[in-house]
């Protein structure tokens, strides 16, 4: 789940972190009582999407007066925002975070992922604060450093210093830094977060470190332990697609591909868009049921792929370990009988009582391209697209 900047800022203010001083507007209209709450004279009004890039795409202006402020605001919600991670329709802007300008000496990027391969959540910091923690890695990767915390301790005193020394923080405030990056860090892990970013993290010219930017999701599994993050989040900011799928206990991600994919298990479902894409296609999302898939889920599924006017075929690839296969292709059966099939639907079976599944999908009467293995269904997929 992911949550806007504004609601990222508030969580780590919660836990010590020092930000601006911001006030959320839902208008134009708004903009000139937050600058009298604000004070000053530099402003900056950003956009509040999920999504990354926002200052590429005219999203984030700092602004010196309160007819420019008005200005930016309305012509940031006037129209989609556009950004590297929205794609070409864009994003509609429904909050703009208005903020205090702040004096900058120095920017320092911030992040806490889990790294999959040790286990462990890592601390990774930069001194090229403002860009692209991605690019940093592929051009300049000794400008990054890593430390991979041992759950039972935490991230201690020691390592957050090492860090903020790594990324030129004055030894005055190397201390503050510190502080910061640990509050940072209980913040990631008492909220079961799969994402904690900050980007920049700044050294201010009058001698403090704080927030600019904030960046947070979660994991989607853990949200029942922490009810107070479910309320951050926006359904204006997810597909209709997406909605229904979390409503039905299905993972679904929408892709920009013509096959829709229909799969239980994770792992399977990325190895399915891999062939898909070996064989000169692209997948139309990421789907998975899970292990333990009902009818109401599989025709859930089918309803949510074929609203996508894309897509020209479905593969539909299960693997049947603890769910029988011939309890599956029951499952499919019932679920195609009460769906319009409009476009060509290729099954893979594999796995406990296979032969037996097969034999049930063959049986029903309804006009399925079966297929043996995941290379097999994959040709027959890309073959029924282009029509061959």
């Amino acid at each position: 789940m992911k949550v806007h900047e504004y609601q990222a800022k508030e969580i780590l203010r919660n836990y010590g972190v020092v930000t601006p001083r911001n006030v959320v507007c839902r208008n134009s209209d708004e903009v000139p009582d937050a600058l009298a709450q604000l004070g000053g004279s530099v402003w900056v009004v950003k956009a509040q999407i999920h999504a990354g890039g926002r200052g590429k795409g005219g999203g984030v202006r700092v602004v010196r007066s309160e007819q420019d402020a008005v200005q930016a605001a309305g012509e940031i919600m006037q129209q989609p925002l556009v950004t590297p991670q929205t794609g070409s329709k864009g994003q509609p802007v429904r909050r703009l975070l208005v903020e205090e300008g702040i004096p900058i000496q120095s920017e320092i990027y911030a992040g806490l992922v889990v790294d999959r391969t040790t286990q462990r959540v890592v601390l990774m910091v930069s001194p090229e604060g403002g860009m692209e923690i991605e690019e940093v890695a592929a051009e300049t990767p000794e400008k990054i450093h890593k430390t991979f915390i041992d759950p039972k301790v935490g991230l201690t005193g020691a390592d957050a210093e090492s860090a903020a020394r790594f990324c030129g923080v004055p030894e005055e405030l190397v201390e503050s830094a510190a502080k910061l990056l640990k509050s940072l860090y209980s913040a990631f892990w008492d909220s079961d977060a799969s994402l904690a970013e900050i980007n920049p993290l700044v050294v201010t010219t009058d001698g403090r470190v704080l927030a600019l930017d904030a960046k947070m999701t979660f994991d989607d599994s853990a949200i029942y332990r922490h009810p107070e993050l479910a309320g951050y989040r926006d359904l204006d900011e997810e597909s209709t697609e997406e909605i229904e799928a979390t409503d039905a206990g299905l993972s679904y991600i929408p892709l920009d591909g013509n096959i829709g994919c229909l799969v239980n298990g994770a792992g399977l479902a990325m190895a399915t868009m891999d062939i898909i894409k070996l064989y000169g296609e692209e997948p139309a999302n990421f789907l998975d049921v899970g292990g333990g898939a009902t009818a109401e889920q599989v025709i859930a599924a089918f309803k949510i792929m074929l609203g996508n006017d894309r897509i020209r075929a479905v593969l539909v690839n299960i693997f049947g370990g603890i769910m029988r296969c011939d309890v599956i292709a029951e499952g499919l059966v019932s679920a195609f009988s009460q769906i319009e099939l409009k476009v060509p639907v290729v099954v893979r079976l594999e796995g406990t009582n296979v032969e037996r599944g097969k034999q049930i999908l063959s049986d029903s009467g309804l006009t399925l391209i079966l297929a043996d293995t995941m290379d097999d269904a994959a040709r027959k997929v890309v073959q029924a697209v282009r029509g061959e």
